[in-house]
Order: C-alpha cells, then structure tokens, then sequence
C-alpha cells in the first residue's frame, strides 16, 4: 500500500516550514502513549520547541529527517538519522524518532520511512545503525519484523509519557 506514499528528505528550512505538521504528528504519538522522550502533558509548544531543535541540527548536518506524505502531500510521519558521532564511529548513526500519526497506522509508512532511511544511510556510508524503543512496544515487534537484531534489554530505563517505568530494548542492523 505504499505506491501513494512520497519520502522527503528535510532541510532545515522545510522543517521550519512544515513546523506546525511535524509537531503535530509528536504530539499525536506523545499523547497516544509514545516513549520518544517526553511526558504528559504535552502540548503544542513543546512539540514545536522540539522541532526547531531538530531543525537547527539539521542545519549544522548533525541529523537527516526524514517525512513521509501521501497523495495530498499532507505528512504522515517521519524519522531520524543521527549522524553526528564521534570520530571513531565514522561508520555508524542512530534511528531515532521512528514517529506516525495514528491516522496513517497500518498503511506502511513506518516500513517506507525505515527502507527510505536505510538507503540514505548507505549513501552516506554508514554500515551499522543502532537505535532503541520500549520493551513490549508494538514498534519492538516492528523492527524485529523489519530485520533489525535485538542486543538486549535494559530495565528501568525510562518513563513512559504516563510516568510508568519501562525497559527499553536496544537494537542493531548491518547495512
């Protein structure tokens, strides 16, 4: 179902652009019970406040960001490419903020998102990527399905937007 799907690449500036979109989809997925490092409540404010970081270290070539949209052109989702590593890890980068609006569930986003992801990393010469979700999460069971290898678990390792205590499970894939 992914033929009416489109994955752009995100300037700095697009970010700014499509802010209020992308902060939109954060608070979507904070609210419906995300662990992507944020609590409730959250609101709107924070939701932009992230992204103008985020765009921000896309302008210093720190991150790549991803988004997803559909036939209207209208954003469904989006992730993160870390690339800023320290020098003796030129090789690999981080998945980070794996995120899709609970409207566009179920229709391959995330996969699209992860594939488009994977080939830009390549393209950048990355061979490893790393990347870590809450244990028992539906996005643990998406990854495993999308061929990445699960390392281990580490309990009590934060909260989840409810203020309930999870591990986190932490994973690799070759490229």
């Amino acid at each position: 179902m992914t033929s009416s799907l489109h994955i752009h690449s995100l300037s700095r500036e697009a970010i700014l652009y499509h802010i209020d979109s992308l902060a939109d989809i954060l608070e979507n997925c904070v609210s419906g019970g995300a662990s992507v490092s944020f609590m409730l409540p959250f609101t709107p404010e924070k939701a932009r406040q992230f992204w103008l970081g985020v765009a921000e270290s896309v302008g210093r070539q720190e991150r790549t960001v991803l988004a997803c949209s559909d036939e209207r052109e209208a954003f469904l989702g989006t992730v993160q490419l870390i690339t800023d590593q320290p020098e003796n890890q030129p090789h690999r980068a981080d998945v980070a903020k794996l995120l899709v609006h609970e409207k566009a569930r179920r229709r391959g986003v995330a996969m699209a998102l992860m594939d488009a992801l994977e080939s830009v990393a390549q393209n950048q010469g990355k061979s490893v990527l790393v990347l870590d979700t809450a244990t028992g999460s539906g996005a643990e069971t998406f990854y495993q399905r999308a061929g990445w290898q699960k390392v281990g678990e580490i309990p009590r390792y934060a909260l989840m937007p409810d203020g309930e205590m999870t591990a986190t499970s932490v994973f690799y894939k070759f490229l």
